[in-house]
């Protein structure tokens, strides 16, 4: 009876009868899994927040989640085993396996198959790997992985092969290239001796107030520059006038197809960011600083975990008030409500507003969600003032513009330009031009949910608010270019997938609208009126962008690339 008595207290609310005597109900916990468990899990905490970084170390340590571990990590943590499986099946970067059923190879390699991979012809990669790799080897499409300007990307377990090959692919996997590969970034060393976190040190002692430096944001009309675009200094002094305790969390789930600055700063400058991070916190008296980076990033992760380390070492922060945590290959996380739900452990499910995040956010607190870029800004604009950064826009925009370049271009990559710049200025005078033998048709503006614009408007400045009125948005600034040999159609029903693979499924007009329009699309010829109602109804009704946004690109081709569909 002591084991049925063991039971009940682990969550088991009863038991049942048997031949063989009193069972209790539901599965059960293995003893040699629960010892795995507890061994891996060491002397961390068991809290509910800490759910997913759990389910990392069990991935990371067996490839797989098999159901002997997943119950044991639900008894271990207290959790109903249901609460833990359906966290752990919501986040493709997961593998669960059935009870019974064979695990993955021990090795996976992800192609992925968004836009500008499908523009350097991902699709034929996928088809050549699966052919060539043996049964240990798992070729597997994944979605963007923020590397668009070295189209084609395959990753080796977490080894990340550019402009992907055949034979590249399968020499990273034969030379046992799967962790990451760390880039020449500037250390906190280096950081310092070029005038580092001075200006944090001002703000600690006094010599700056948080409301002269919201002044100065707000002066130099800073917006969030991971796509909403609302006013920083505006957000900062919101947030501030919550009660205490308030905490910070940062957007680092950058998966917006063609999106790939955050990463580029955090791999080159990452004490930039840092130092406007912990001014932030210090202008909203936020307790406690959560940055949650996307898992596509396993270089950004090591570069932080050692960078934000020697930070708390140095004395610059109290230790423990930053905390990195691991995103798990979600799409609809880089929305922040969706963001801080799955920082608290669980299923990133957008919440329904109000309440806004600025009053009740994580763990019910007031909190302040920024962008990378956005933090990274805060400290050139404090130390060169706000004219500086008003006054380097053009067309009448403000400030400066991180502008993540793929497709047919001879130079993609990320160019920092004026706000304000066309598509067209953008190509002649920071991409080299368009690739010999393409001839400039069309582009996204704003990544997958920015809608889809022809080349004869290509002189409309790229800025907020100025691609409204074309029925597209700037976001995050994901331009991707195509040319005369690219088929509009095929580029929307690419985009359409990719938001019915990512929708979280939790309001009906998303989760069934995707996956009908992306039907709908395959189809000889498009149902017109079908396909612009069915979008205008995920528009009107959706709870968070994801659903909002996908039928920009139906909207665009039918307006704009009517020929496409000719064709």
């Amino acid at each position: 009876m002591s084991h049925v008595k063991i039971a009940v207290k682990r969550g088991h609310p009863g038991a049942r009868r048997s031949n063989a005597g009193v069972v209790p109900k539901g599965r059960q916990v293995d003893p040699d899994a629960l010892k795995t468990i507890q061994q891996l899990l060491g002397e961390r905490p068991r809290r509910r927040d800490l759910l997913i970084e759990h389910l990392h170390l069990i991935q990371d340590r067996f490839g797989h989640l098999s159901a002997p571990h997943l119950a044991a990590l639900a008894d271990e943590m207290q959790l109903a085993q249901t609460e833990v499986y359906e966290v752990a099946t919501f986040y493709a970067h997961f593998d669960v396996v059935k009870e019974g059923a064979a695990a993955p190879p021990p090795l996976t390699v992800r192609v992925c198959d968004s836009i500008a991979c499908e523009l350097a012809n991902s699709q034929s990669l996928v088809t050549e790997l699966t052919k060539r790799t043996g049964a240990q080897v798992r070729i597997v499409r994944a979605p963007c992985m923020g590397r668009c300007d070295t189209a084609p990307i395959a990753e080796v377990g977490h080894y990340f092969v550019d402009h992907a090959r055949t034979e590249s692919v399968i020499a990273a996997i034969h030379q046992g290239l799967t962790h990451p590969q760390l880039p020449d970034y500037a250390n906190y060393d280096q950081y310092i001796r070029k005038g580092g976190y001075k200006l944090l040190q001002e703000c600690l002692s006094g010599t700056h107030k948080p409301d002269e430096v919201m002044v100065a944001l707000e002066q130099a009309e800073l917006r969030g520059l991971g796509g909403a675009g609302f006013p920083t200094g505006r957000k900062w002094r919101i947030v501030r006038g919550q009660p205490a305790p308030r905490l910070l969390t940062v957007n680092a789930d950058e998966g917006e197809p063609g999106t790939f600055k955050d990463r580029y700063y955090l791999e080159h400058d990452p004490h930039r960011f840092i130092e406007g991070m912990l001014i932030a916190m210090w202008a909203v008296d936020a307790e406690k600083c959560y940055v949650y980076l996307r898992d596509e990033y396993p270089a950004v992760r090591e570069i932080l975990l050692q960078e934000l380390s020697r930070v708390e070492s140095e004395g610059m922060v109290r230790s423990g008030s930053m905390v990195l945590r691991r995103g798990a290959g979600a799409y609809i996380c880089g929305e922040e409500s969706a963001m801080i739900e799955s920082i608290e452990g669980k299923r990133g499910l957008p919440r329904n507003r109000p309440p806004y995040v600025a009053e009740i956010g994580l763990f019910n607190r007031p909190t302040l969600v920024n962008n990378v870029e956005t933090l990274y800004w805060v400290r050139d604009i404090l130390e060169k003032g706000p004219a500086w950064w008003a006054g380097a826009g053009r067309n009448g925009a403000n400030g400066w513009r991180s502008y993540s370049v793929s497709g047919r271009v001879k130079e993609p990559g990320v160019k920092l330009a004026p706000a304000g710049i066309t598509v067209k200025e953008l190509i002649d005078e920071y991409c080299g031009g368009m690739r010999v033998g393409h001839v400039f048709k069309g582009y996204l503006p704003g990544g997958a949910s920015g809608g889809i614009l022809p080349a004869s408007k290509g002189d409309v400045p790229l800025d907020f608010g100025t691609l409204e009125p074309y029925g597209c948005l700037i976001g995050s600034a994901a331009i991707v270019v195509f040319s005369d040999q690219d088929n509009m159609r095929d580029v929307a029903l690419n985009l359409m997938r990719f938001f019915n693979d990512e929708s979280c499924g939790q309001c009906t007009p998303c989760r069934v609208g995707t996956e009908k329009a992306a039907k709908l699309m395959t189809e000889p010829r498009w149902d017109h009126v079908l396909l612009t109602e069915l979008s205008q109804t995920m528009a009107d009704a959706s709870i968070c962008g994801l659903g909002q946004a996908a039928g920009n690109p139906i909207h665009c081709v039918l307006k704009y690339f009517a020929d496409d569909l000719n064709g």
